[in-house]
């Protein structure tokens, strides 16, 4: 059943590899400088090492957008971003599969009435404006750059080939490394948080957990995608929209690329957070629109001249489209799979104030004798219980988010022979040690168990949440997501 639920999320691996992997070569190959079979071979392995060594940081961050908790909504997720991604892709349009596999987690959102976390959803949606503008930007100085090096530069026009043509190749293979590492969220991030956490052992040689194993799996379909299907979305982003030289398709793969780098890459995040710097959010970026906004950076400096604007406006309408299409087609897609088939699309997580959250939002400084007037009542998911504190309470929003978190109910239980299927380097010994000290006792809350654990020892507690302390916490969020997929007993309905 993994298998089959997975099938999905490899064929949005495919679609993305036909449509948005290629723009990594997609200028070159269209200029004639690279063989489509070359930049394709190097594609496709330079994203399955993107996907495998750096992909968590973007993942992350679509996980808080909407926490796909079961398989089944996992499924129609990824097949609705991927249907819609298709659509675009026989259009012979470079859609962005980020924008769709959003517009198909706000679809899970509204049909299972879970809480859409608007900050990320903000964050994510702000980037589809700053990611081509950006690209844009470094399109602009990298040209400019080019256009005086070689004009101070006197080399003869085949060694001016050579070069370009062995940078194109240089180029792409980071630009799909930083597409692995930034869009594998967009083919697998649905299936993060509803996969078993297990450890895998790879040929007695080393050890993998299930994320890096969906990653390696997404990759491999990414390049699938690539080997297959892309040369047909390469022209209308090479040639289409701007008519571009090797020199500029250099420079538009090489904009692409650090844009796509500095939206996924943690080691810079870690980096500037370490010396007090703002940081650059790890989100799934389009590199559709990378390309795009470097093609069109690169014309504003020309002047402005030869860029077709009805190709401009045909792919910004494909890209204002997706979104919507992906959320309906996950939205219908969903009713069909649960009231057709009975599958679980959700897992059900229900709301209840008792007295012990009342207790705890207590303790935070929340109290309000219209919240307890909701004291003992349950609520069927988030959508049901927000209505209510909106409709029945004075809290105002962060409030009501606090109430929400407290409220939100679920079932662990430390199993002592599940501590032992933790791989030894994904928990310090203190975090184990803590584990093994509450052995057989239950929790009703994920923050019940969280907080019992930084009891036992400080590697587990949540430090103020201030910039130097976004790393740190950053990884006991991730062990903490580790230790409650393991020790889950499913709710009775």
């Amino acid at each position: 059943m993994i298998l089959l639920f997975l099938s999905s999320a490899l064929f949005l691996g495919w679609s993305l590899g036909a449509n948005d992997a290629a723009n990594v070569f997609g200028t070159a190959v269209a200029t004639r400088m690279v063989r489509f079979r070359t930049a394709a071979i190097f594609c496709g392995i330079f994203v399955v090492l993107g996907a495998v060594i750096s992909g968590a940081g973007t993942t992350d961050t679509l996980g808080q957008l909407g926490a796909v908790n079961a398989l089944g909504g996992s499924f129609m997720v990824a097949l609705a971003a991927a249907l819609a991604v298709l659509w675009m892709t026989k259009a012979g349009l470079p859609v962005s599969v980020s924008q769709a596999i959003v517009g198909a987690i706000l679809g899970w959102n509204i049909f299972t009435g879970s809480q859409t976390d608007l900050d990320s959803l903000i964050k994510i949606v702000s980037t589809w404006v700053v990611c081509p503008l950006l690209a844009a930007i470094f399109a602009a100085v990298f040209y400019l750059a080019a256009r005086r090096i070689i004009a101070r530069w006197p080399v003869h026009l085949l060694e001016l080939d050579a070069v370009t043509r062995t940078s194109l190749i240089a180029v792409g293979a980071f630009g799909a490394y930083a597409l692995g590492a930034n869009n594998i969220a967009n083919v697998m991030g649905a299936f993060v948080p509803a996969f078993p956490v297990r450890t895998v052992d790879i040929a007695g040689l080393f050890t993998v957990d299930s994320t890096q194993l969906l990653f390696l799996v997404g990759g491999l379909a990414i390049a699938a995608g690539v080997l297959s299907y892309s040369r047909r979305v390469m022209m209308p982003v090479g040639k289409g929209l701007f008519r571009l030289t090797p020199v500029t398709a250099l420079v538009v793969v090489l904009a692409e690329a650090i844009v796509l780098f500095l939206f996924s890459s943690q080691s810079l995040e870690s980096w500037l957070l370490t010396r007090g710097l703002p940081t650059i959010p790890l989100v799934p970026v389009s590199s559709s629109q990378a390309v795009i906004g470097a093609v069109i950076g690169i014309a504003v400096v020309k002047g402005g001249r030869g860029v077709r604007y009805s190709v401009l406006g045909k792919v910004a309408g494909g890209w204002a489209a997706t979104p919507a299409i992906a959320a309906v087609l996950a939205f219908l897609g969903l009713f069909f799979l649960q009231n057709v088939f009975g599958l679980t699309v959700a897992r059900t997580t229900p709301f209840r104030l008792t007295e012990t959250v009342l207790e705890r939002v207590s303790a935070e400084g929340l109290t309000s004798l219209s919240l307890e007037e909701l004291k003992g009542k349950s609520f069927e998911n988030a959508r049901a219980f927000r209505v209510a504190l909106i409709d029945g309470t004075d809290l105002d929003g962060a409030d009501i988010s606090l109430a929400m978190e407290f409220a939100q109910s679920d079932s662990f239980v430390i199993v002592p022979g599940l501590i032992d299927e933790f791989d030894p380097s994904l928990l310090t010994v203190g975090q184990t040690d803590a584990l093994r000290a509450l052995e057989w006792k239950g929790f009703s809350h994920e923050w019940q168990l969280r907080e019992r654990l930084a009891e036992e020892t400080a590697e587990w507690a949540l430090l103020p949440d201030v910039r130097e302390n976004h790393q740190q916490n950053k990884v006991v969020r991730y062990r903490l997501r580790h230790v409650y997929d393991t020790f889950r007993v499913p709710l009775e309905k």
